[in-house]
This record gives C-alpha cells, sequence and structure tokens, in this order.
C-alpha cells in the first residue's frame, strides 16, 4: 500500500508542479512515446532475464505492492511455534517433534499458527532445518553450515530480478533519449508543415526525455530498492529460524534458543525481552 501511495507522491507533484507553471496535462500524452519507451523497456526485460526470474520479479512486485513480506505478529508467532516445539524436544527428545515436522498439518503445536503453516517456505524452512538432526543424516554440528549455504543460496535467488529492475531503470534515460531522436526525426519530416505542427511534434519528442528520466529515477529504481529491502527482511526471518534451529539442537534451552532468535530481529519488529517473558507465558 504504501507504494502505492509512494508512485501517487511521485506522480501528482510532477503533475501538480506542471500545472502551476501554466502547462496543460494533454501536452504529456503521446502514445507513440509510451509505445517506444514502454515496448523497449520490456523488450529489456525479457532480453536480460531467464523465464524463472521473471516470474519471481512478478511475484515480488506483487509482494510489494500488498506491504511488508513479514510483521510483527509474524516474528512473535515464530518465536511462540520455536518455544513450543523446543520445549516438546527437551521433555522427549528430538524423535517427540517428529510427527509435527513429517506431518505438519496435523501437528497440534504448528496448526496454532496458520498464518506460518499456510506458507510453504516458511514451513519448509523450518522442516530443513530439523529434519535432517532428526533423522540423524546430520549431525548437530554440521547443522549450521549446511542451513548457512542454503539461505545464502536462496537470498541470491530473490535478488537476481532487483539487477534487471535496476538494468531496466538505468537504461530508461537512454531509451527516452532513443524515443526524443525519433521524435525529432518526425519533426524534420513535417517541416513544411508549418511552426504549429512543428512545436506540436517537438513537444512530443521532447516528452519521451522526460518519460524515461520520469520513470526511471520516481518508479523503476525506487521498486527496486523496496524489493531489495523485502528481500532483506524475508531473509532475516529464515535465518531467525536457522539460528534457532541450530542454538537448540547443539544443546541450548529452549528459552535461550528462542531469545538467539529473537535478537536478529530487525528493532522496530522486534519485541523486548520482557514482551518475549510474557508471550512463553500464555502458551498452553
Amino acid at each position: 500500500m504504501l507504494l502505492i501511495v509512494g508512485y501517487l507522491i511521485v506522480f501528482l507533484s510532477a503533475l501538480g508542479g506542471f500545472i502551476i507553471a501554466g502547462g496543460n496535462p494533454i501536452l504529456l500524452v503521446h502514445v507513440s512515446e509510451f509505445v517506444v519507451i514502454g515496448g523497449i523497456a520490456i523488450g529489456i526485460l525479457v532480453i536480460a532475464s531467464p523465464v524463472s526470474t521473471i516470474m519471481t520479479l512478478i511475484h515480488q512486485i506483487t509482494v510489494a505492492l500488498k506491504g511488508s513480506p513479514a510483521t510483527k505478529q509474524d516474528f512473535e508467532d515464530l518465536l511462540k511455534l520455536l518455544y513450543e516445539l523446543f520445549s516438546k524436544a527437551r521433555r522427549g527428545g528430538l524423535v517427540a517433534i517428529e510427527d509435527d515436522i513429517v506431518e505438519p498439518a496435523a501437528s497440534p503445536i504448528l496448526s496454532k499458527y496458520p498464518s506460518f503453516i499456510n506458507d510453504h517456505g516458511k514451513l519448509e524452512a523450518l522442516r530443513g532445518s530439523l529434519r535432517p538432526v532428526i533423522d540423524g543424516r546430520v549431525r548437530p554440528e554440521q547443522l549450521k553450515s549446511l542451513l548457512e549455504s542454503e539461505i545464502d543460496t536462496m537470498h541470491e535467488h530473490e535478488n537476481r530480478p532487483i539487477a534487471i529492475i535496476q538494468l531496466v531503470g538505468d537504461s530508461l534515460p537512454g531509451v527516452g533519449i532513443v524515443a526524443a531522436v525519433l521524435g525529432i526525426i518526425n519533426t524534420m519530416s513535417a517541416i513544411s508543415e508549418g511552426p504549429e505542427k512543428v512545436g506540436e511534434k517537438v513537444a512530443a519528442a521532447l516528452t519521451g526525455t522526460f518519460l524515461g528520466v520520469f520513470l526511471a529515477y520516481g518508479f523503476i529504481n525506487p521498486l527496486g530498492t523496496l524489493i531489495k529491502n523485502n528481500n532483506d527482511l524475508h531473509a532475516s526471518y529464515y535465518n531467525m529460524i536457522m539460528l534457532a534451529c541450530v542454538s537448540f539442537v547443539n544443546g541450548m534451552a529452549p528459552i535461550m534458543a528462542v531469545e538467539v532468535a529473537r535478537r536478529t530481529i530487525q528493532p522496530n519488529l522486534q519485541p523486548t525481552a520482557d514482551a518475549m517473558e510474557e508471550m512463553m507465558k500464555t502458551i498452553a
């Protein structure tokens, strides 16, 4: 939602300033310029991106339009879920939570947190962090390096579309110049039609330059920065799961393993130590 608000501020500020200066907004509407700039920008995107990256980009733009990919409540729910799971494993050993990990839909613990269990990525991150140790395929001291490699790979994959967005944003001013040059060529062929017609075509050509710069710095590049911030937040959520699980399987008490996870949350989303203690007391 904030993305849309920001876009509206950028658009209305530019348009409002133009109108205050005596400009007519209709003069900015030249379909040919939109076709040239929009078409070339889409072409650059298609040339530079495999299909998987384009699909990831579409998903990330959708998430950016909806808002933050993780809220304070999401982090608090994760802390409570981890504490419950670790407490059960502390009492009965890791084998006690095998059913929770193997069949999460039937787990009395995981089913209490629908926002978590209905998110395939989050659920698989938890299962992937505990299942290798429960199955005995990985020793506790080996788990950290395994999960770090997985998170790094995931984060690298998520950030690939950012480079494409930056490429499109950096290219748009030049694409605007291409549109302007095409407009000037069109203008030269219309000199015999009189000053009024020439002026109209020059205005259209200059609109191409304006659109290229305006779209790049007002819309595309800020979108890339927002997606990067969302990806960093998403990675911190997965890193939180990883650190908590590694801490617990290496011998930390459940409350301390969860405390390690709490301290990795960024300050504006992080519950205080006292607030977390109160949360744990409410867990049945």
